[in-house]
C-alpha cells in the first residue's frame, strides 16, 4: 500500500464535485424529504424514532454507492493501462487494489458522517449505542458493495458499466427496504438480495428486526445474506478478474 497515492486518490474523489453529491449529499437530501419532513418521523421506533432508523437507511444507501464508486474504478483502471503505468513504478497490483480498498472505505464514512450529523440536527433520536452500532454496521456492510462494483467493473471494463451498475443499486436499495417498506412477496424477495442484509443489520440495534411491516426478524437473517453475498461477489470478482487477463 502506498499512503502517498492513498492520500491522492482520496484527494481526487473529494475534488470531483458529482462523485460527491451522489455519495455524500443525495443521502442527507432523501433522508430530509423521507424522514426529517415528514409527520410519522417523530414517532417510536424501537430505541428511537422513525427518523433515525430512515436515517440508518440512507447512510448504508449512501456507503454502498461510495463503495461501489470505487471498487468498480479498480477494475476499470486495470483494464485501461493503469496497470501497466504502475508496472513502471515499485507498487505491486496488491498493493494498489490495497490502496483502492482503504480509499473505499475512508470514502464510506463521508455519506454516514453527512447523514448522521444531519440526522442528529432535524430530529433523529435514539440511544448513544443505536448511534454507534448502527454507523458501524453500515461501515463494515458496505464491503460487499466494493466487491459488487468490481465484480461489474471487471465483467464489463467501462466507466458506462458503472453507470449502470448506479442504476442497479437504486433497483436493489428498494428491494432492500431502504426507500419504502416492503411486505409480502415483495419483501420475501427483497431478503435475497445484497442491500437487504447491510440495511436490516444497520437497523438492529434500534429496531431488534421490526420495522414497518417486518416483524422480530432473528439476526441471523440479515447476517446470513452478508455472509453469502461476500462470499458471493468476492469469488464472482475474483474469477472475472482471471479470466479478463487470459483474454488480454
Amino acid at each position: 500500500m502506498s499512503i502517498t497515492y492513498a492520500r491522492i486518490e482520496l484527494l481526487r474523489t473529494i475534488r470531483n464535485v458529482p462523485n460527491v453529491f451522489f455519495i455524500a449529499l443525495l443521502p442527507g437530501i432523501f433522508y430530509l424529504v423521507f424522514g426529517a419532513m415528514q409527520e410519522y418521523g417523530s414517532e417510536t421506533a424501537g430505541d428511537g424514532n422513525v427518523a433515525a432508523a430512515i436515517m440508518t437507511s440512507m447512510a448504508a444507501y449512501g456507503a454502498a454507492v461510495a463503495t461501489m464508486t470505487i471498487g468498480g474504478s479498480v477494475a476499470v483502471e486495470q483494464f485501461q493501462g493503469w496497470g501497466r503505468q504502475l508496472a513502471l513504478t515499485p507498487m505491486s497490483t496488491q498493493g494498489f487494489v490495497t490502496t483502492k480498498a482503504v480509499v473505499a472505505m475512508v470514502v464510506a464514512l463521508m455519506p454516514i458522517g453527512v447523514v448522521y450529523a444531519t440526522g442528529a440536527l432535524t430530529g433523529a433520536e435514539a440511544t448513544a449505542r443505536v448511534w454507534v452500532l448502527s454507523a458501524a454496521a453500515i461501515w463494515a456492510g458496505s464491503v460487499i458493495f466494493a466487491l459488487f462494483g468490481l465484480a461489474i467493473g471487471f465483467a464489463f471494463r467501462t466507466e458506462a458499466a458503472l453507470s449502470a451498475a448506479g442504476g442497479a443499486l437504486v433497483i436493489l436499495a428498494f428491494l432492500g427496504n431502504v426507500f419504502i417498506p416492503l411486505s409480502g412477496t415483495m419483501l420475501d424477495i427483497g431478503k435475497l438480495t445484497p442491500m437487504y442484509g447491510m440495511v436490516a443489520l444497520a437497523r438492529y440495534p434500534q429496531t431488534e428486526g421490526v420495522y414497518a411491516t417486518s416483524a422480530g426478524e432473528p439476526l441471523w437473517i440479515p447476517i446470513a445474506n452478508i455472509i453469502a453475498w461476500t462470499i458471493i461477489l468476492g469469488a464472482a470478482a475474483a474469477l472475472l478478474s482471471r479470466r479478463g487477463r487470459q483474454r488480454q
